[in-house]
């Protein structure tokens, strides 16, 4: 009786389609909204901010499953595909908040403002808040003006190395590699154990050739001889107003300000300041970021997630 119940159900069942429920939050188009102003133009405000990198990392400190997060080149890019395809965007305004990251996500952000700039002939000018260091700075030098904040720190032209050696800690804990290798210097850069003078040599040339395509763009965008450009690209960090001085940017200011320099290259008297976003994401305001901040905690994990992950990295990162 038993087993005929069985087979019956297994019978009935076996017509029918299986049910799964996936309930990962979906990822849903850019929207646009209007956070001030009036009139036919629009002026897009877009968000650079935090570590840049080619992908967004996050420490796994989460309960439940987190929001999708859309790493910060492919938000960018799709953010200006969108602004290129409407011709009512007559501007673009940078807004960099940043100490900077790896030399690649920085070049890459730098050459799709750029393109941006030359491909569509709008106007960008970027503006710096609280800090737009090193990589920071880098893209703002797409810009064709650079507002800073009086409050802004800028600078620290230059490329840093990081590498853990953690030699010392497996000798502690009684542990030992080995690397079979095909070359003398494949393993360079490994944690494992320190560099050879002919190894830091080989580093140092290429943060030398990294250095001085960010000194090449200097010159370039802000018409500077290459004497004076390499002198300020030493690594320090300026204020606005020493950066002002020193012609790294064309004033200091406010956001208000960056926006009517915006109007003002564009030729209209008014236009309504639009940013993209995800639904239910808060945008209400220009202060309002594209990515909300991680709490201390998490931001702290995800820097040393990003630097001491496998390998050296090459960046244009102020980390003091």
């Amino acid at each position: 009786m038993r087993t005929a119940l069985v087979l019956a159900l297994a019978a009935a069942l076996a017509g029918c389609s299986l049910i799964t429920l996936d309930l990962t939050p979906r990822l849903q188009p850019l929207e646009e909204e209007v956070v001030e102003g009036s009139g036919a133009a629009k002026v897009l405000l877009l968000d650079v901010s935090g570590f840049l990198a080619d992908e967004g990392l996050r420490p796994s400190l989460t309960i439940g499953t987190p929001p999708p997060r859309v790493p910060l080149l492919a938000r960018v890019r799709e953010e200006l595909k969108k602004a290129a395809a409407d011709d009512d965007v007559r501007a673009l305004v940078v807004r960099v908040n940043s100490p900077g990251g790896t030399v690649t996500a920085s070049d890459v952000l730098y050459r799709e403002i750029s393109e941006w700039r030359q491909q569509t002939k709008r106007p960008v000018v970027a503006v710096m808040l609280d800090v737009a260091a090193s990589g920071g700075y880098y893209v703002a030098l797409a810009a064709d003006t650079i507002v800073a904040h009086p409050t802004s720190v800028t600078g620290s032209i230059g490329v840093i190395m990081v590498s853990l050696n953690a030699e010392g800690l497996m000798q502690k804990l009684g542990l030992s590699t080995v690397a079979i290798k095909s070359g003398e210097r494949k393993d360079m850069g490994s944690p494992f154990r320190p560099l050879t003078d002919d190894e830091r040599r080989i580093f140092q040339g290429v943060i030398d050739a990294l250095h001085r395509q960010f000194v090449a763009k200097l010159v370039e965008r802000r018409g500077l001889p290459p004497a004076e450009a390499l002198a300020l690209a030493d690594g320090r960090i300026y204020t606005a107003e020493q950066a002002l001085a020193s012609r790294l940017i064309d004033r200091v200011g406010y956001m208000p300000d960056a926006i009517a320099a915006a109007r003002r290259a564009a030729g209209v008297d008014a236009a309504r300041v639009i940013v993209y976003h995800r639904p239910r994401e808060y945008r209400a305001t220009y202060y309002a970021r594209a990515d909300a901040p991680p709490a201390a905690l998490d931001a702290a994990l995800e820097r040393f997630a990003a630097l001491a992950g496998t390998g050296p990295k090459f960046l244009y990162l102020w980390w003091p």
